[in-house]
């Protein structure tokens, strides 16, 4: 493992309130930061709101309120939302921020001496709900519409501050191909930027005239303001382009959605080797949710916005949302469907049927035969040793995987082990055990009691409040990853339903 970690979240725009998609990517950065934190690693967690966009201003304007009043009202939502889903972010940047801002100006000025910013004139074919340009054939491609709302594009044509993008496709391949300083990820996004770039790189604007003073003006350049992406890519370096921060430069991994996969994989890599700064070692790019099988649509009435997570979490739990989305979200190339019936089954069949139910076995039967103590544990035992071993080499692969970012694949191993010590409680019987070798049935419990601690203390990235009860029913809060660490003899903590069973109502 390395010595630090750096992950960042997009920032997001702040035309709205956060919806599913914000709270997935953000929930997913969380659970990878504390992952780095539980491994003893120097972490550092990056997200925040992307401000200057044309659409704010609008949004503003049909409010009666200024752009920076509608921007305060909705950066304060997403930073509410993430503090009641246990996000554990260290800074929360905001594009009007005056330390950002400076440093954007910073940055941009050494584009202009180096001549990899340039002025020029652009004419083309402009998305103005995703506020870009898209290159003649694309829009040809897309029947001179929206990809994203189905609007009609817009012809523009301006006077704009360039970027020689087209000087860094080479680079930019072997970096690609090399994949031990810059790597794009999932496979399938990876090879998806290098046919792009193989395509061809165009000299793409990086400013906006005509903003009504909202946004960062070009050094120089008081009527041209740098373009809202451009502006917002900065982000990642500029938070921690301190003398505190700098070490956490280069990020290890910027987290985003497959439709900004372009921005982050060729135009800003591409801008870091003008700058001469190192590059991110991994952008990676999950897919999108749909839902109850569905693209999700306002006026479809499925839409997943902050009300209905909220009451997901109002009546599940925080956690076994946070489980939800990272087991069954769409971290790899496809989406994934969010819908009641599905939420329901991994609940019940993961967190009631499986975890909770473990602990409650195990805290009953160790009260009910050894007073509530754990029991002692014979080291011999051949069965104590396979569960020992069992779960021990999951606990080495744990922290491998998490590095690979094959995230899912390690909570879906963790839940299988705490399936295997449900099976092999219900296969060794202790309460039968009882009754002709009581220090076999201790074993039994003591393993099998270990076995679940050592699972929960690999679930708390994923499920903060629900392992801290099960630490603390344990005796074992504070500990950490090697086998043996629960005390014979302490004493079971009484406690409730950890996740009661959810019954669907009958229609």
């Amino acid at each position: 493992m390395n010595s630090k970690f750096y992950v960042t979240t997009p920032i997001y725009y702040v035309n709205d309130k956060p919806h599913i998609g914000h709270l997935y990517t953000t929930t997913m950065a969380d659970i990878l930061a504390r992952y780095h934190r539980l491994f003893k690693e120097d972490v550092f967690f990056l997200t925040g709101t992307d401000e200057h966009a044309a659409k704010v201003v609008e949004a503003a304007k049909e409010r009666g309120l200024t752009p920076l009043q509608w921007a305060d009202q909705n950066a304060a939502a997403f930073a509410e939302t993430f503090q009641k889903f246990f996000i554990t972010n260290n800074d929360f940047v905001r594009t009007t921020q005056e330390r950002h801002q400076k440093k954007v100006q910073d940055y941009v000025a050494k584009l202009m001496q180096t001549g990899d910013v340039f002025s020029g004139e652009y004419e083309g074919w402009y998305d103005a709900g995703q506020e870009e340009y898209v290159t003649d054939n694309k829009a040809k491609d897309y029947d001179y519409k929206s990809p994203i709302n189905g609007k009609p594009l817009l012809r523009k044509k301006e006077r704009n501050y360039f970027f020689r993008l087209s000087k860094y496709a080479p680079k930019l391949l072997e970096l690609l191909e090399k994949r031990n300083e810059f790597d794009v990820q999932p496979e399938a996004r990876r090879n998806e930027t290098i046919n792009r770039i193989k395509e061809g790189l165009n000299d793409v604007p990086i400013s906006r005239s005509g903003t009504g003073g909202w946004g960062i003006p070009i050094p120089g350049d008081p009527d041209q303001n740098v373009y809202v992406w451009i502006d917002a890519l900065f982000n990642y370096l500029s938070i921690v382009d301190t003398p505190q921060r700098r070490h956490y430069w280069p990020a290890d991994v910027h987290l985003i959605a497959k439709d900004i996969l372009w921005f982050h994989a060729v135009i800003w890599p591409a801008m870091l080797l003008a700058l001469e700064e190192p590059l991110p070692r991994v952008v990676y790019s999950h897919s999108f949710w749909t839902s109850e099988g569905q693209k999700m649509s306002k006026s479809l009435g499925n839409f997943i916005d902050l009300d209905k997570i909220e009451d997901y979490a109002w009546r599940f739990g925080v956690d076994a949302l946070r489980w939800f989305l990272a087991t069954n979200g769409p971290f790899e190339t496809m989406d994934s469907d969010f819908s009641e019936n599905k939420f329901i089954g991994v609940y019940n069949s993961d967190l009631a049927n499986d975890y909770g139910n473990l602990l409650n076995r195990i805290s009953g039967l160790i009260g009910k035969y050894f007073n509530g103590e754990v029991p002692e544990y014979d080291t011999a035992s051949p069965f104590g040793q396979v569960i020992k071993e069992t779960i021990s080499e999951m606990v080495e692969r744990i922290p491998k995987k998490i590095n690979n970012l094959e995230l899912q694949e390690a909570l879906v191993e963790m839940m299988r082990k705490v399936g295997l010590l449900n099976s092999q409680l219900e296969f060794q019987a202790p309460w039968q055990q009882m009754k002709q070798d009581p220090k076999l049935a201790a074993t039994t419990l003591y393993v099998v009691a270990e076995g679940l601690r050592l699972c929960t203390v690999l679930l708390q990235p994923v499920m903060p409040e629900k392992t801290k009860i099960v630490l603390e029913v344990l005796g074992a809060a504070g500990t950490g990853t090697k086998w043996g660490e629960l005390k014979s003899g302490t004493k079971l903590k009484t406690h409730g339903p950890l996740f009661p069973r959810f019954e669907m109502e009958k229609q």
